[in-house]
């Protein structure tokens, strides 16, 4: 089935068949809270820590263009050459420029989300260059033809079986038995080294821009950044207009944040910050530096109501604590972002009318907000791109008109609480016996998945919290009048 973020009911619904994959996120969505609440819990004042953050995003989108003009002269002073996209076309276009001016021919790419959004990788192969993700799990899904599934995660949908025969095939290495993790990575390690050593331009992202020094953050686990961005003679970081930040210690503040929400540690293996091209005395590190920032209607976002998701630092956590996710999994999302985040970042980036499906893909459990680091209200933009979604009626679905004729009952109270006294009693009488409902006329959505709880009582709440409500006045009265 082809990914696209409009067929996501159909998407899910088979990801919910896939036992294996299942079984994953569940465990997923079982310990990785669990790892970064003990990250949070080890921290201190981790509420303090997310306040601080906050106030330093929202400082720097309030001086957003000041801090980008000083970024962009304190990175040209270091002798880094700053390039300016409008959208994903400009990126992948100046990418490729910069590539031809060189002559390269082999590019090795850094794990960067940017890149995944502008689809700059089939865009270079189609122009005839060799690129290779060197990103472990990048490299896997990239060797499979698949899309991320997980914005740190790349591959968690892969077992290791599925890893396992995708080298076999893809890795011309004679008879060798790869039986477990550990020789999966010794092998991609090989492979990739050769990767390194002769790639002409190497791709990475950016974490965090820092204005006053022109620097560049960059967040990794396995090194693979450090070697894309120093072994290759011309360095590109591919990041956008957002990620800036005054100072050096604003952006470890994040990072403290980050790597905590992310994978549950203190730091990462490697944090690594850059500047500029090699010196003359220097022998190691790129001869050139360019630095391409990215808008792709971030612009937008920032004068408009969706602005605090410019606050967001990729850091996964809501992901791998929304039921939906862990049941659907990320490809079902259909691009680039999946989860919470993506729900709201893919209409914002792409089009509402393409995404219609994403903003209702959540059960308004509000377990993304209470964890997100950044402190993004996502509920409450997922329920304002519904609304918008209402107004301009993109959603023909029947249960969106069920919810409009439900809202035009609940003007009519009285007619409300009749109707709500017939049903709760039908259902209680149907479905005493069993307890449940295995089908139900209207529900076929939840009752394809699971059984449909018949009604314990055959009165409504309301007629229960008022039978409750008589009972405690008239023994308050009772009570009184004894005394």
């Amino acid at each position: 089935m082809q990914q696209t973020s409009d067929n996501f009911i159909a998407a899910a619904t088979e990801a919910l068949h896939n036992d294996y994959q299942q079984a994953t996120r569940d465990f997923l969505g079982q310990m990785a809270p669990k790892a970064t609440a003990a990250a949070r819990a080890n921290f201190g004042d981790w509420d303090a820590l997310r306040a601080h953050v906050k106030r330093i995003r929202e400082h720097s989108l309030d001086h957003l263009a000041y801090y980008l003009e000083q970024y962009e002269a304190a990175a040209q002073a270091d002798g880094v050459q700053v390039h300016w996209a409008e959208d994903a076309d400009a990126l992948n276009r100046r990418v490729l420029e910069i590539c031809r001016e060189h002559g390269a021919r082999r590019v090795a790419k850094g794990k960067s989300m940017v890149t995944e959004e502008t689809g700059l990788t089939p865009y270079l192969e189609s122009a005839g260059l060799t690129v290779t993700e060197t990103d472990l799990g990048e490299y896997i899904v990239q060797q499979a033809g698949e899309p991320p599934s997980h914005i740190v995660g790349p591959a968690l949908h892969k077992s290791v079986d599925e890893v396992r025969e995708l080298f076999l095939r893809k890795h011309d290495l004679g008879e060798r038995a790869l039986d477990g993790p550990p020789e999966l990575v010794a092998e991609a390690r090989t492979v990739l080294r050769d990767t390194f050593l002769q790639a002409d331009v190497g791709i990475i992202g950016a974490n965090a821009l820092i204005a006053e020094s022109g620097h560049s953050m960059l967040v990794t686990n396995e090194g693979n950044g450090d070697l894309v961005a120093n072994l290759p003679a011309v360095r590109i970081v591919c990041t956008t207009i957002d990620r800036v930040v005054p100072r050096a210690e604003d952006a470890t503040a994040m990072l403290r944040l980050l790597v905590r929400s992310a994978t549950g540690q203190s730091v990462t293996a490697y944090t690594s910050f850059y500047g500029g091209s090699r010196r003359e005395e220097e022998q190691d590190g790129p001869t050139e530096t360019h630095v391409i920032l990215l808008d792709n209607h971030r612009g937008e976002m920032l004068e408009g109501p969706f602005r605090d998701m410019l606050h967001c630092i990729r850091c996964g956590n809501c992901l791998t604590h929304c039921p939906i996710y862990v049941a659907a999994g990320g490809h079902a999302y259909g691009w680039v972002y999946p989860g919470p985040m993506g729900s709201v970042l893919t209409p914002l980036l792409t089009s509402l009318e393409a995404s219609s499906a994403l903003p209702n893909a959540c059960t308004a459990c509000g377990r993304c907000a209470e964890i997100c680091p950044a402190d993004i209200p996502l509920p409450d933009l997922l329920r304002d791109l519904r609304e918008e979604e209402s107004q301009q009626r993109l959603n023909p679905r029947r249960w969106r008109l069920g919810i409009r004729w439900h809202a035009r009952l609940l003007r009519f109270p009285r007619l409300y609480h009749g109707l709500s006294r017939i049903a709760i009693a039908a259902l209680h009488r149907l479905g005493r016996r069993r307890g449940a409902f295995q089908s139900l006329w209207l529900a076929e959505g939840w009752t394809g998945q699971r059984d449909f709880p018949a009604p314990q009582s055959s009165t409504t709440f309301m007629q229960e919290y008022r039978q409750q409500s008589r009972q405690s006045l008239h023994s308050q009265k009772a009570q009184h009048d004894g005394e």
